[in-house]
């Protein structure tokens, strides 16, 4: 399985720009993700908190 280059603080800190009102096609343009990504990781880390990432 290929490795993320981002670290699960980045994918928080990503989420919490996405959930603070930036639009999700701005944050993916911004981090070079695809939308797909983004709502991977939403459905994954949505539900932790960051402190238990």
């Amino acid at each position: 399985m290929k490795r993320s280059k981002f670290s699960e603080a980045q994918i928080a800190f990503v989420l919490k720009k996405a959930e603070d009102g930036t639009g999700v096609g701005e944050v993916c343009r911004k981090t070079e993700i695809s939308g797909v990504t983004f709502y991977v990781w939403h459905k994954k880390y949505a539900e932790l908190m960051s402190s238990e990432m």
